[in-house]
């Protein structure tokens, strides 16, 4: 887990289109999951203020 840390950020040179594919999937998840974390709070602030 620590191993992940040192590796954030870090510039790898890709060689096959498997490679980038896996690359570029993993980041549309990590993308998705704050969408979906972030969304709904911020639904919620945006039309939480119409109620007295």
């Amino acid at each position: 887990m620590f191993d992940f840390f040192m590796n954030v950020g870090h510039v790898e040179q890709i060689y096959t289109v498997v490679d980038y594919y896996t690359y570029i999937k993993g980041l549309e998840y990590l993308l998705c999951l704050l969408f979906f974390t972030f969304f709904p709070m911020f639904y919620r602030y945006i039309n939480g203020g119409d109620e007295d």
